[in-house]
């Protein structure tokens, strides 16, 4: 996906689920003995020691100290920093900080609340560790509500053998997805000089899905009334792949193969009518469509692999456009042809690692802001995940070593950061990498995370 600002996320779309449902709480839930992030329940941002300050920081393993363990002592508990330096979280006022264990200020009373949630109090008041909702910002003591609720979130989680294949649900599979997958070189022209020389993909969609890759990242503009993929802009590409040439490929893929399922993501800057049209004239396309929309799932949750397998519900596309934007211009909104809004269905963390070559930066924030965080869920349905893992530039060596490194980065940053595994691995040049993102992608695909963490 291009480099660039993000749309103005205001107005709450109609099936947007930004923070979890309230169900009963566990007033005799054990605090957990092993290593946890304190995390926000409100932003699915941590409580980081920062120099001898708490701060609430973006998720990122343990590299600015973010782990923490919870130890019984008596009149409560301490939370001790898992880095070997004796600090526990302390407090100074109503400041939030680091301060040598057993210290005065460093017993706290934890305790379980609902959807697995905790809250953390000084002893014998009702004030209370409170989160922000601006990356790097103080934690400070505060009343009780939203921002004074947090995750005793796992550093490692326990996970339990992958369902059968008849009672899998869909939000437990994973997919090798292509980061822009029409910017291949193969194909056709996606961008002008000099971006026209870093393809992200170095094959086409046809060999793509022949290799594995179920899903796809797709950038569409309209040009003369016709949706067509191109990077960053149309401008001076000579004869882009048509969008609807690239969905051809795979609704003739999806009804040759029968039970596969594919989903596109569409970095989508074409006019509702524009992408209407194109999605009409490609054959055969609503026979594979699948409408969660119309199926209750934001209610009831995610059909089974084999349900939409036997109903030949094979392809699934969603839209980066908002229910509000499109109100607000003007269009037709996407959901009544069958493209869903991807906030409405879906978490994502931020889309880039950082430049080319170079230090990488491995935190697993939502690329949609505190509002809308990777850690939204409720009791009856769970957003997709997707996980971007690439940086601005596909850089060959760069792009090799950082996928080599994909499945640890899933496991110790963006599973706990989401608390969920992730249903979408979006890698640059997928067939690089060692491991594969594919050999990852089977990996994934044979556990799910353990309930009730």
């Amino acid at each position: 996906m291009r480099l660039r600002t993000l749309r103005a996320l205001c107005g709450t779309a109609a099936l947007a689920l930004t923070l979890p449902v309230l169900s009963p709480g566990r007033a005799a839930a054990a605090v957990p003995t092993v290593s946890v992030y304190l995390q926000n329940y409100a932003t699915g941002l941590n409580a980081a020691d920062s120099g001898g300050t708490v701060a609430a920081h973006n998720p990122k393993g343990n590299e600015d100290h973010q782990q923490w363990i919870p130890v019984a002592v008596d009149g409560g508990h301490q939370l001790r920093s898992t880095d070997g330096s004796g600090v526990c979280l302390g407090r100074n006022g109503t400041s939030a900080v680091t301060a040598t264990c057993g210290a005065a200020g460093t017993t706290w009373t934890v305790t379980a609340g609902a959807d697995r949630t905790w809250t953390v109090s000084v002893p014998g008041t009702s004030q209370y560790l409170t989160g922000s909702a601006s990356d790097s910002a103080a934690v400070q003591l505060g009343s009780t509500g939203d921002l004074a609720r947090w995750y005793l979130t796992p550093v490692s989680y326990a996970t339990s053998a992958m369902p059968s294949t008849d009672t899998r649900t869909l939000d437990q599979v994973t997919f090798l997805t292509t980061h822009n997958a029409y910017a291949n070189g193969a194909d056709g022209n996606f961008a002008s000089f000099p971006v026209s020389l870093f393809p992200n993909q170095n094959q086409g969609i046809s060999r793509q899905l022949s290799d594995g890759v179920r899903a796809f990242m797709l950038d569409d503009y309209a040009v003369s009334g016709r949706a067509v993929l191109c990077h960053n802009s149309c401008s001076g590409v000579s004869n882009p792949v048509p969008l609807a040439t690239d969905l051809q490929r795979m609704v003739d893929f999806l009804k040759a193969n029968p039970g596969q399922f594919v989903s596109v993501f569409l970095e989508d800057y074409a006019p509702s009518d524009v992408l209407r049209s194109s999605l009409a004239s490609v054959s055969g396309l609503n026979d594979v469509l699948y409408r969660p929309d119309q199926e209750g799932v934001a209610v009831k949750g995610w059909p089974t692999m084999a349900d939409l397998a036997a109903r030949g519900k094979q392809l699934l596309i969603f839209s980066d456009r908002t229910r509000s934007g499109d109100t607000a211009d003007g269009w037709a909104t996407r959901d009544t042809f069958g493209v869903m809004y991807q906030r409405e269905w879906t978490v994502e963390n931020y889309w880039s690692m950082g430049g080319g070559i170079g230090g990488s930066d491995w935190s697993c924030y939502s690329r949609w802001g505190t509002g809308r965080p990777l850690t939204a869920d409720s009791t009856a349905f769970h957003p997709l995940f997707v996980m971007n893992h690439f940086r601005d530039y596909p850089i060959g060596s760069t792009v090799q070593t950082d996928n080599g490194k994909l499945l640890n980065r899933v496991q110790n940053f963006c599973t706990p950061a989401a608390r969920k595994k992730p249903n979408y691995l979006a890698v640059d040049r997928y067939e690089t990498g060692s491991p594969s993102p594919l050999s990852t992608v089977g990996t994934l695909n044979t556990y799910v995370l353990a309930p009730g963490q």
